[in-house]
């Protein structure tokens, strides 16, 4: 009875496996075979444009240093959108009607960011915008350069590496902004300085050079802030807070650079001395005449904790 009950199951697994194996092969044979796909045709160009290739064939050496950048890899070779697909014309506009009329300088109207060129800068920005208008340049309408008609090529070389970072028009970010900031860079060349000369910050650590809320251009909400940024152990809360500090660095300190200690405005005591007369203390300014007496005349030898005291005794700055 076993080996019968036995020989009924291999019958009908034998003939499930049949079936099923033949499901599978009919369908695998009645399906179409897959023909390899055409690979798919370049996208016409809008009318006016007619694409990068055209152009390098007057271009060619700009073309090389362009495709060298990192913009230019993007473009030519890995567009990411029908904009960035266009090539140079993404920027510079349709160049057919360049193109009939021979070429040129001014012919067809292209723009070609030159600083000679006719094109209103704010147009010249806009097309800079279409890609770069998030992050760090959200307020760029009504900041201080964009009111100032600074354009995007003044502070960036796009069609070839000049700086290793950001397309700078300069090597670095403290040349590129002193093409105009001429005074804040001869600041940089004083014996008390921040390192900004030896490289270990640069002018946009603090500022925002394409718009802020804030003035002047700082990243933080107030100048306090954005020292804060490296000398948080000036923030407090102190139990006595000294209220210049509180107010603002700068009340003291230069921040672009001084030839007094810690960058001070004004050299000690006379600095203290602008807000301090005090009938009890020495208040004869700080002249040739009294450098003798300059080592008793420090203000910070007995106020050594000038800006905010913890001490329950500090109110005097001393402890």
């Amino acid at each position: 009875m076993g080996g019968r009950l036995r020989h009924v199951f291999w019958v009908i697994g034998g003939a499930a496996l049949a079936l099923s194996a033949g499901i599978v092969f009919g369908l695998s044979s009645s399906a179409p075979a897959q023909q390899p796909s055409a690979s798919a045709a370049p996208a016409a160009l809008p009318p006016g444009y007619i694409g990068s290739d055209t152009c390098r064939g007057c271009h060619e050496e700009v073309d090389q240093k362009f495709a060298a950048t990192k913009m230019g890899k993007l473009f030519l070779k890995h567009p990411r959108n029908a904009l960035e697909k266009l090539g140079c014309e993404g920027c510079h506009g349709p160049g057919k009607a360049h193109v009939e009329a021979g070429g040129g300088k001014g012919v067809g109207g292209l723009i070609s960011f030159s600083k000679k060129d006719p094109t209103p800068v704010d147009q010249r920005n806009a097309v800079c915008l279409q890609c770069h208008q998030k992050t760090a340049r959200l307020f760029w309408k009504g900041s201080a350069h964009e009111s100032r008609d600074v354009a995007c090529t003044n502070c960036h070389r796009v069609m070839e590496e000049v700086s290793e970072r950001r397309q700078l028009a300069k090597a670095t970010v403290i040349d590129t902004c002193a093409q105009c900031h001429v005074q804040r860079k001869a600041q940089l060349m004083r014996s008390s300085h921040m390192p900004l000369r030896e490289g270990k910050m640069d002018c946009v650590s603090c500022h925002n050079p394409h718009g802020t809320v804030t003035p002047a251009l700082l990243k933080e909400n107030s100048v306090n802030e954005t020292c804060y940024t490296c000398h948080a152990e000036k923030r407090g809360p102190f139990l006595w807070e000294h209220p210049p500090v509180m107010e603002s660095c700068a009340n003291c300190h230069d921040p672009h650079g001084s030839n007094h200690e810690r960058m001070l405005k004004v050299a000690k005591p006379r600095l203290c001395q602008q807000c301090h007369v005090e009938v009890q203390h020495p208040t004869t300014p700080f002249t040739r005449t009294s450098r003798q007496f300059v080592l008793g005349r420090q203000c910070l030898q007995c106020h050594s904790t000038i800006h905010g005291s913890n001490h329950p005794s500090g109110k005097a700055y001393k402890r």
